[in-house]
């Protein structure tokens, strides 16, 4: 009753193959189906460690041998991808390598035999189909941490899973120590601090460990933790020796945590092996603090550090709580420390216990360093780490542009400063400035920075780093006599920068984005070496190349660009891109045509918003009897028409396109006068170029008639149309039309005279926005960078004080530019100092301005509303015997370190907008539970949000009129009284409209 069956494989065959077998007896057909692998195993490599310690001490240097040998055991040359990282970084986005190109794909067939034996009749019984709906239950589960029963467990009705989390670990005190009940990951508790709880929660009874004596390093002197590099190593190109081994070579870094290392490796046959290992980093005596992100001027806080013990024998410890101005390094501690710094305390083997210390965080200081301590005979640790300092005032910059034309003196006034002086107020001066050019180029110059530093990531601003560094490293090369002034300015002083501030690039990151007047230099010196700086050839052409393949990545595979990445594409930000690229290479300052990478986005780009155009087309054709008599001519078409005209040579309208195309260049021909300012410039400049010989004379006529003339504000027009859409944007506009009269007029006069208003809109270091800077840039740049001006000087006198730019320490004037500027820091302003003269002593025209930067108390901020509204709510989740609650923060709310909140950000807009930004402050006493930037569609409304260190961040592309709601989740994980900050809204394109809530405080207990 057996058949055996021999099936024939090949020595070399790898894959899949599936056997059907079918037999019949008594009328009935039989099946049977396998499909039968036969893996890889030639092609798997075996990674063997000779040595691995899976315990280090921070700062430890280490030495691994691995071994590669293929499934024979025989050694093969290789090469291996090694990295590893803080373990801890997988609770955010868990990491791992995958290889997989030898996986089987199996594909079963069967026989079909369904038909052989049947029975035909006429006569059928049906049975009656009954449908009812199945009921599923789900139960809410305990959350282990990881730990995996392998069953689901029910747990208390009607608590969200949020509420479940915190009530899974039960926290209490015990013999003044913090424990915590089982179930917790024991990985979370020595050395790494756990993304749920803060650390003093982490407290907890340590599982007794193997007592070794104590290290070389342990019984010398006390050793301070400072390199807390989350990648231990990562080296991409690792080669087997002629025993077949791979030398890997590091220093761990010091922080207290578990390490995961990842290995790849792989040989010319394509024989793949794979290998992971985690070790922990620590020590017998740990100190692990529980530092805020950042500190606030004003805060009141309980400095807590986590002790931990996991010697073999009870210590008695001594600890130690040191603070240091981080510019400096010169001690902070009385202004900080409320209690004495030395602190003893008595820890049993394999335990833990929490320290505080009570501060407060003073006025005048950009960041801080703490350095914590603990020793215990031949046992001690330590970790010092930098801290920025966010100063609890907003601040306010007032400004007063000082234009002068002709031989002539003028007086202006600075009527908030000379009433800056009244009792009582809480203002705190930052710093006056004073500047003054006679070369408008320079302008451009100053606000070139701006762009490069931009810290946000949407493609309409990664495209502005892009355009800011190609002009950049244009002027750098247009003029030797530029370059000589960057030479010299970078060589003025080499090392004013190098303080621990510059050196922490994280820390500067938070203080850049947060604080920007922090980076502003002390003297004209460290300003000049700055900008120098960023004008350096070999810095800004790595920034170019990071800036293209930026773009080049966030381009979809259509063609279009989205505003932030994970939105649908942008046709007004893919044509802002197209236009840019437009002017670089209509300033001759990059070709971008011989640029493979560069032309190829820029003809995807250009192929994206033929289609769209043509889209429009055919709607418009479906929707509309007569389209050719109706003005179907708008923004987006017009802008597409301008972008459209610098590459109509290089990249022809597809022919089935053609006819769209010719459809809006006779609506623009046709409707012109429909259009505002922008707009017409815009037609004038695309007619232009397309050969067309009437119109774009007739709308320059008709810009020039209605154009207003003054002797101050130059060449303007009366912006009546001012508001939130990128099209009624005041300073494009003026660009915009610069850029028409000088191409399509040829008015050189006009032009001088427009940059005149340019210029005077133009506050401390930027237009507004990048995009206004953007188009501002180019607009100056027209008629090149070769703008010498003479070398005769303006005489400025502010208040009784003539100010001699030649006799000014590190603010003399640049030879041939004339450009000079000196400031005076808080303690030298005074009120009769915003009384300024300025003689001019020859013809043309000079630009200066006065910049009074000054801080206000954020508590002290009230609301302000635009035709947006802000209201900010804070409330506390709370568990109950019928489920979770929320409870509103008020000045009788207690709230408790670990408790969660929620914050609640109501907004109200009253007319539809584009392109919001919402930035959301956070008081330094709460730990985000979201840390990753991503879109986000709810109630109607996708935005991206982004979570930094002291903010959260919002933005949306396109805000209908409405109510909206945004919410989002807090820790409260530190003790104290701390400012909360505002909560502020902004058109990024429009920044008139805006709006801001009021500044409260928050007590955690």
């Amino acid at each position: 009753g057996q058949k055996r069956f021999e099936i024939p494989v090949t020595e070399d065959y790898r894959g899949n193959f599936s056997v059907n077998i079918v037999f019949i007896k008594y009328n009935r057909s039989f099946q049977y189906s396998k499909l039968i692998e036969v893996p890889y195993t030639n092609k798997k490599l075996d990674i063997r460690f000779a040595t691995f310690r899976n315990k280090l001490e921070p700062g430890q240097e280490e030495e691994w041998r691995l071994t590669l040998k293929d499934s024979k055991g025989e050694k093969v040359a290789a090469e291996m991808l090694a990295s590893m990282y803080d373990a801890s970084l997988d609770a955010f986005v868990p990491h791992s390598w995958n290889l997989d190109i030898f996986h089987s794909k199996g594909l079963t067939r069967t026989w079909e035999n369904d038909a052989a034996f049947g029975v035909r009749n006429s006569q059928q019984f049906e049975y009656p189909v009954i449908l009812s709906a199945l009921k599923f239950r789900e139960y809410d589960q305990m959350n282990w941490f990881g730990l995996n029963f392998g069953g689901n467990y029910r747990l208390m009705r009607g608590m969200d899973k949020s509420a479940i989390m915190n009530a899974s670990v039960e926290i209490f005190k015990q013999d003044d120590r913090v424990v915590t009940a089982p179930g917790m990951n024991r990985e979370n508790v020595i050395g790494e601090k756990s993304d749920k709880f803060p650390p003093q929660f982490l407290a907890q009874v340590v599982p007794r460990q193997s007592h070794a004596p104590a290290s070389q390093s342990q019984q010398g002197a006390l050793k301070i933790r400072t390199n807390f590099n989350e990648t231990a190593f990562f080296y991409p190109q690792l080669a087997t020796n002629e025993n077949g081994e791979v030398v890997i070579k590091f220093k761990a870094p010091e922080s207290l945590t578990r390490w995961k290392m990842m290995g790849l490796a792989y040989t010319q046959d394509l024989k793949i092996g794979q290998v992971e290992k985690t070790l922990v980093t620590q020590k017998e005596l740990m100190v692990v603090p529980n530092a805020p992100r950042f500190f606030r001027e004003g805060d009141k806080m309980a400095f807590a550090v986590k002790i931990s013990n996991i010697s073999g024998k009870d210590l008695d410890v001594t600890s130690e709580l040191q603070f240091f101005d981080a510019l400096t390094m010169q001690p902070v501690n009385e202004r900080l420390l409320k209690e004495p710094q030395l602190k003893s305390l008595s820890i049993a083997k394999g335990q833990s216990k929490v320290v505080g210390w009570e501060i407060a965080i003073p006025e005048g200081l950009q960041a801080i360093t703490y350095r914590v301590t603990a020793q215990s005979g031949a046992y001690s640790d330590g970790e010092e780490m930098a801290i920025p300092v966010l100063t609890n005032r907003m601040l306010v910059t007032e400004s007063l542009p000082l234009p002068i034309n002709g031989k002539q003196t003028k007086t202006f006034k600075f009527d908030k400063l000379l009433n800056s002086g009244s009792a009582g107020s809480t203002l705190r001066n930052h710093k006056l400035t004073l500047e003054f050019t006679s070369n408008p180029a320079w302008y451009a110059v100053q606000a070139l920075p701006y762009l490069m530093e931009y810290p946000y990531q949407c493609a309409e601003q990664v495209f502005s780093r892009y355009y800011a560094n190609s002009i950049a490293t244009h002027i750098a090369n247009s003029n030797p006599k530029i370059k000589r002034v960057f030479d010299s300015w970078k060589n003025l002083s080499p090392d004013a920068l190098r303080s621990n501030l510059e050196k922490n690039q994280e820390l500067k990151a938070v203080l850049l984005e947060e604080t920007p007047w922090v980076l502003q230099s002390n003297s004209e010196s460290e300003r000049k070496q700055r900008i120098a700086l960023l004008f350096d050839l070999n810095r800004m052409s790595t920034e170019l190349s990071v800036a293209l393949k930026q773009l080049q990545d966030m381009q979809t595979s259509n063609g279009g660009w989205p505003w932030f990445e994970g939105m649908p594409e942008s046709r007004y930000i893919t044509q802002h891109i197209v236009t840019g690229l437009g002017h670089l290479s209509h300033l001759g300052i990059s070709n971008i045509r011989d640029n493979a990478p560069t032309w190829e986005m820029v003809r995807k780009a250009v192929s994206y918003l033929d289609a769209r155009m043509n889209d429009d087309f055919l709607d418009i054709q479906k929707n509309d009897e007569a389209p050719s008599k109706n003005n179907h001519l708008g923004s987006t078409e017009i802008q597409y028409m301008y972008a459209r005209s610098y590459f109509l040579a290089d990249i022809p309208i597809a022919e089935g396109n053609a006819k769209a195309f010719d459809f809006f260049r006779e609506q623009a021909i046709k409707f012109w006068p429909k259009q505002n300012n922008y707009m017409k410039g815009m037609l004038a400049l695309a007619l232009n170029r397309l050969g067309v010989k009437t119109t774009p004379s007739l709308i320059m006529r008709s810009l020039s008639e209605t154009a207003l003339h003054n002797e101050e504000m130059g060449m303007y027009w009366r912006n009546s149309e001012s508001g939130y859409y990128w099209y009624l944007a005041p300073v494009e506009t003026q660009a915009l039309l610069i850029e028409a009269f000088d191409e399509v007029a040829k008015d050189n006069k006009a032009v001088e005279e427009m940059k005149i208003w340019l210029l005077k809109q133009k506050q401390t270091q930027d237009w507004k926005t990048t995009k206004a800077t953007t188009e501002a840039v180019y607009a100056l740049l027209l008629r090149g960078t070769d703008l010498l001006a003479s070398d005769k000087q303006v005489a400025v006198t502010v208040g009784n004080t003539l100010i001699d730019p030649n006799k000014l320490e590190g603010a003399k004037p640049e030879a041939g530019t004339g450009y000079f500027k000196t400031s005076w820091d808080a303690g030298q302003i005074k009120p009769e100092m915003g009384r300024i003269t300025v003689v001019k002593s020859d013809e043309g025209v000079a630009w200066g301005a006065m910049y009074w930067q000054h801080f206000e108390q954020l508590d002290k901020i009230t609301s302000a509303q635009t035709p947006l509204k802000l209201t900010k709510k804070l409330f506390i989740e709370r568990n109950t015997s019928t489920g979770p609650v929320i409870e509103p923060v008020t000045e009788n709310t207690s709230m408790k370190v670990g408790d969660k909140v929620n914050v609640r950000i109501e907004l109200r807009v009253d007319r539809d907008m584009e392109y919001i930004h919402l930035k959301d402050m956070r008081a330094a006493a709460f730990e985000p539970v979201n840390v990753l930037s991503e879109y986000k569609y709810q109630g109607g409304l996708g935005y991206y949000e982004a979570t930094r260190d002291a903010s959260t961040n919002f933005f949306i592309s396109y805000l209908p009129k409405g109510t909206y709601v945004f919410s989002y989740s807090l820790i409260a994980s530190q003790k104290g009284d701390f400012s909360n900050g505002i909560t502020s809204i902004q058109c990024m394109y429009a920044p008139e409209f805006s709006a801001h809530s009021e500044g409260i405080r928050v007590t955690v207990k």
